[in-house]
């Protein structure tokens, strides 16, 4: 019985019975008579009931008839809901992205991106969680989430890497420090210096270890701190300098006795980039954020 019930047939009984006739009704659904005629037939026999009770001057509901048509308007209303819905996922309107993003990021661009982002597209929830960029990477890889924001590209097959923004580290001194006001640095310049760095892996500290290394340099380090506010923080109190990026330290340098003094080499230049999985692996409101972000909105 349910095998005849399908979504047209019920349209054009309620068709038939808004409007009176068959003939009626299936000219408002652009159907040929015979052809309307038929389905409320073969469900009328499939059901074992009648829903029209005919006449010469046109069509009456039976009561089984009756409960049809007020049941199916429901069912209609949950149908076109339905698919409204799976359109609007399907276009990326609506749907829930997983992020995870380095601390540059969230500290220097996601917070006003993201702002503006929800508020034009309510429909879609992202969830987002400070991570560093290896395990970005690998979560990206292993499903675990939709989008990434990372300051290294790798060679990660599976993986679209598209730059998102630019920064660049600078030395971090506190004001009346010897270096400054000075002008642009080199790491050599700097190798006698107690080093404040950023504990555990993180990107920071690996380029700026990497640069020493190639240098043939071993930095002075004094103090490992686990966020950049520590850092700057023990910078400010006179025990050493710092590697930071002075976007994500802004209201550090607003507010304590720092200076952000420029770095002149190619490695303190990074670009971040946001990254999901390619193809059709990631979602589409994934690629909607995406898209966002990189407009700037």
């Amino acid at each position: 019985m349910i095998e005849r019930l399908d979504l047209l047939t019920l349209r054009v009984v309620i068709a038939v019975a808004e409007s009176g006739s068959i003939s009626a009704g299936s000219d408002r659904l652009q159907l040929a008579v015979a052809a309307a005629s038929a389905r409320i037939s073969s469900l009328e026999a499939a059901l074992g009931i009648r829903i029209f009770e005919r006449s010469p001057r046109g069509v009456e509901l039976t009561s089984a008839g009756r409960l049809l048509v007020q049941r199916g308007r429901e069912l209609l209303v949950d149908a076109d809901q339905l698919a409204n819905d799976l359109r609007d996922l399907s276009l990326g309107l609506v749907g829930h992205v997983r992020m995870l993003a380095n601390a540059s990021a969230l500290l220097e661009v996601l917070p006003a991106r993201l702002q503006a982002f929800t508020r034009s597209h309510p429909g879609i929830r992202v969830d987002v969680e400070e991570r560093i960029s290896p395990e970005i990477s690998s979560a990206l890889l292993e499903g675990r989430t939709d989008v990434g924001v990372v300051d290294t590209r790798t060679l990660s097959p599976g993986l679209e890497f598209l730059p998102f923004f630019r920064d660049r580290l600078a030395l971090v001194v506190p004001r009346g420090h010897p270096l400054a006001g000075a002008g642009p640095l080199r790491l050599a310049d700097l190798v006698d210096q107690n080093f404040i760095v950023l504990s555990g892996p993180n990107a920071v500290s690996t380029r700026l270890f990497n640069a020493a290394t190639v240098l043939g340099h071993s930095l002075k380090v004094r103090l490992q701190m686990r966020s950049f506010d520590a850092a700057s923080r023990m910078v400010a109190a006179g025990l050493g300098v710092a590697v930071l990026p002075p976007d994500a330290i802004a209201p550090q340098l607003q507010h304590l006795a720092l200076e952000a003094l420029p770095l002149a080499e190619d490695w303190a230049e990074r670009t971040h980039y946001l990254v999901l999985r390619t193809g059709t692996d990631a979602p589409a409101a994934a690629r909607t954020l995406v898209q966002a972000l990189l407009d700037g909105n």
